[in-house]
């Protein structure tokens, strides 16, 4: 494996508050030093990254890679080629697969498909047994295989005793729960955000209290369970936000999660786009008003990380009219070169660098358990470097995604990733992807 010398960056390691131009080293796969004015041993290969920032490696903690059973939408190898295109070096799977990762077999199978991809891939198992919400998967085997965390992301949890003796259980094997919070009686038959958009439009909404009321549930389980990990997927709504400020503040072990289209977007992109099915997502695209109280909690850290909820389908799958086409956008190619055309434009006043940094990259590696979020000599060398002054035009038709469903294409956006380095090896070079020798 070769040495790396990265020379001249901006470098931002929110895991010890180190935020200064500097070189760094690595030797063995390895994070070596940190520091200025570093000397290239013999053999080295030197990376100038003067103008440029190095950061720890992003990491999105909630994709969904269709693999097993829907690989014509995304697989492991194209979904982890997507991530280090877009400067991820690592995701977190969901378990929502066909079969459902719900038992060690279908954890080693993710783990060992990925041992061939350019970034790493965690899987994530099943809460519940082929997401049924009625009988609790084997967590603590899982585990043991390789699970990072367990969810029936996709669907709710609905049973309230299962939810409950789930967040227990956890809590005595140290396992960390992502909910997705959905009343599907409040849900049913929804299509977007339900207000005045939805009214003018004609489309069943869906409105903000089928993710209130399952979140407060599930802070008042998380409460009386006196232990466990809870991870609230895709938080939307103003209410939601509220509601996991109020719980931070009494202490409890909850964190939380923000998708960039519920950052950046708005119902009225459903009208504005002619129907296009690209704005279907669950939960949906809400108000101005939420969209606002989102950044305000990622500022304040009641939104611990940014996570792209990658939802990749078939284009044939989204051609068809909106009633009848699946929710989801496909976000990792977009989500860095988006939060900092975000940043750039000025438009969020406190949103500062370091802070994208910890969100994208140190905020999940704490939450997940994982190894990686820093850039401390001694870790394991994944590292992210970005442009942020570089043009981007968002073009789904260059994507190393199988998919193609986005509500962003054409739009120009100032900020690029331009390297993605996975344990010491260079897996994306300007786009280009460097293939496992």
């Amino acid at each position: 494996m070769k040495t790396l010398l990265i020379k001249g960056g901006r470098v931002i390691d929110p895991s010890r508050g180190f935020d200064a131009q500097a070189d760094l080293l690595i030797k063995n796969g390895m994070i070596e030093a940190v520091e200025k004015g570093l000397k290239a041993p013999a053999g080295t290969e030197v990376i100038d990254a003067e103008g440029q920032v190095v950061m720890p490696g992003l990491i999105d903690m909630h994709v969904h890679l269709r693999d097993p059973g829907r690989e014509y939408q995304e697989d492991i190898i194209s979904g982890a080629k997507a991530a280090a295109a877009g400067g991820f070096t690592a995701v977190a799977a969901m378990a929502n697969t066909d079969p459902v990762a719900d038992d060690p077999a279908i954890i080693r199978y993710v783990i060992d498909r990925a041992a061939g991809a350019v970034a790493r891939v965690h899987p994530i198992g099943a809460l519940t047994k082929n997401l049924g919400g009625t009988e609790m998967a084997e967590l603590a085997r899982m585990k043991r295989f390789g699970a990072v965390a367990f969810s029936d992301d996709g669907k709710p949890v609905v049973s309230g005793t299962v939810m409950r003796n789930a967040l227990q259980y956890a809590g005595g094997i140290d396992a960390l729960i992502i909910a997705h919070e959905e009343d599907p009686y409040l849900f049913e038959g929804g299509m977007i955000h339900e207000g005045a958009v939805s009214s003018v439009l004609g489309l069943r909404g869906i409105p903000a209290e089928a993710e209130e009321v399952m979140l407060a549930r599930d802070l008042m389980l998380l409460r009386a369970a006196g232990g466990g990990r809870l991870h609230i997927a895709h938080v939307s709504t103003a209410g939601s936000v509220e509601l996991l400020r109020r719980a931070k503040a009494e202490g409890q072990n909850v964190t939380a999660e923000a998708a960039p289209h519920h950052l950046l977007l708005t119902d009225r992109a459903v009208k504005n786009s002619g129907y296009s099915t690209n704005t279907k997502v669950n939960p949906p695209l809400r108000s101005e008003y939420d969209r606002q109280a989102l950044w305000a909690g990622l500022l304040d850290g009641t939104i611990d990380a940014i996570a792209s909820d990658h939802a990749p389908h078939h284009g044939d799958d989204k051609d068809v009219e909106f009633d009848f086409a699946p929710f989801g956008i496909a976000g990792l190619e977009t989500t860095l070169p988006l939060m900092l055309d975000e940043l750039s434009s000025g438009r969020i006043k406190k949103l500062t660098l370091p802070l994208l940094v910890e969100k994208m990259s140190t905020a999940p590696a704490r939450i997940l358990g994982l190894d990686a979020g820093t850039l401390q000599p001694g870790s394991p060398a994944d590292v992210t470097i970005a442009d942020t002054n570089r043009s981007f035009v968002v073009n789904p038709e260059t994507w190393h995604s199988k998919s193609r469903n986005t509500p962003f294409a054409g739009r120009s956006l100032s900020g690029a990733p331009v390297m993605t380095i996975v344990g010491g090896r260079v897996a994306m070079k300007e786009g280009v992807i460097t293939e496992q020798e």
